[in-house]
């Protein structure tokens, strides 16, 4: 059974980086697709400032295209706060037992895991892909918080393609590509060109609606 790929966020705005992490996780582990999962009320950071239906069609508009890459609104649709434990034992309920499924997350977001909401049922419901920062070197198990570290001591690592549906963790060099969502917001608040940060349909599209521009 191919493997399926989950990969959340803000996407405000999608960008090179994100789609770049997908296409060599997706190679990598020999996923079959990989469903862009837009945040609606992320529980762990502010609200996003962009309007969860504009985030929705830029990363719609990003993924065209790719027939690997497929957009889950379910996140932008669900009216509370947006756990990804809650999207993953919904996907897991659809798909079955059996089927392999791979969270995709920077290595940011690994460090954090241990704050996110019953974290530790993640390990359940999804094996784990987590992609080195930008130019950082790989993770080092000395660098993990203390509940993750002894967490993952109890896990087999996942080497390569070869993981059964759950609880295995994947660490993996992704291209360095340092493009932030932060950074370009800053650059097009300021007026200034964001080209070849980010897909020209998204371009176009933030363009066409006057998207951050903020005062």
């Amino acid at each position: 059974m191919p493997p399926i790929g989950i990969f959340g966020g803000t996407f405000d705005p999608i960008h090179f980086g994100h789609l770049r992490l997908a296409e060599e996780m997706a190679a990598a582990i020999g996923l079959s697709r990989v469903l862009f999962v837009p945040a609606g009320q992320p529980p762990h950071r502010g609200t996003p400032r962009t309007a969860a239906a504009h985030r929705l069609e830029m990363v719609r508009r990003a993924i065209a295209g790719n027939p690997r890459f497929e957009v889950d609104a379910r996140e932008i649709q669900r009216p509370e706060p947006s756990y990804t434990v809650d999207t993953l034992a919904a996907l897991r309920a659809e798909l079955g037992n059996e089927q392999p499924l791979w969270l995709l997350l920077g290595a940011d977001a690994f460090l954090g895991l241990a704050g996110w909401h019953q974290w530790r049922r993640l390990f359940g419901l999804a094996n784990i892909a987590v992609a080195a920062r930008s130019g950082a070197q790989p993770l080092q198990p000395d660098a993990l918080p203390d509940e993750l570290k002894h967490e993952l001591s109890q896990r087999q690592p996942a080497v390569g393609p070869a993981a059964c549906a759950a609880g295995s963790v994947l660490l993996q060099q992704m291209t360095p590509l340092g493009i932030s969502a932060t950074a370009i917001r800053d650059t097009l608040a300021r007026r200034g060109s964001a080209r070849y940060l980010l897909p020209d349909a998204v371009l176009d599209y933030i363009h066409e609606h006057q998207l951050y521009l903020y005062p």
